[in-house]
């Protein structure tokens, strides 16, 4: 399975195959939970479901939302333990500046990310950040300090939003 391509402009960004790209990325879930030997269960498959719909980030809330028109249920714990399981497994990200959730477009891949966001219409582009986590650790070297993990996100506008002022 081809899994989706990622610029350093990030996807969200740019025109692209959304149906395709959430298509893979949800196989590529799937087959990384088998090969864990964990669940996406109807209610974590659906909730990821939901964060493939858009390139952007949504609140927990919003998710619950989705989940309690579908059936799911409408207590706060539905949404929230399907989101942490997705963040836990790497099906997912937190998006700290927005207090919100945003599917991984590598699912099952150890890498860093970094977070583009549009100020103006909330897409949520996930970039590559190796080259940021690098320079994040040879700052701290000299420290003594080990950087064990990071959250990369920068606030700005998008393409569409900047073309459109």
């Amino acid at each position: 399975m081809e899994k989706p391509e990622i610029t350093p402009q990030g996807v969200a960004f740019r025109q692209h195959d959304h149906a395709r790209c959430s298509s893979d990325t949800l196989a590529r879930a799937d087959e990384v939970a088998r090969e864990r030997g964990v669940r996406l269960t109807p209610v974590r498959r659906r909730a990821l479901e939901i964060l493939l719909e858009e390139h952007r980030a949504l609140g927990a809330y919003e998710v619950l939302e989705r989940l309690a028109e579908d059936g799911f249920g409408k207590q706060p714990p539905v949404a929230y333990r399907a989101l942490d399981f997705l963040v836990e497994q790497g099906f997912a990200h937190r998006v700290q500046r927005l207090n919100a959730f945003a599917a991984c477009l590598h699912p099952g891949e150890d890498h860093d990310a970094a977070f583009l966001i549009c100020r103006q219409c909330n897409a949520v582009a996930e970039t590559p950040a190796a080259r940021a986590r690098a320079a994040l650790e040879a700052v701290a070297a000299p420290t003594g300090f080990v950087v064990e993990r990071s959250s990369i996100e920068a606030v700005g506008l998008c393409p569409a939003c900047r073309a459109a002022q």
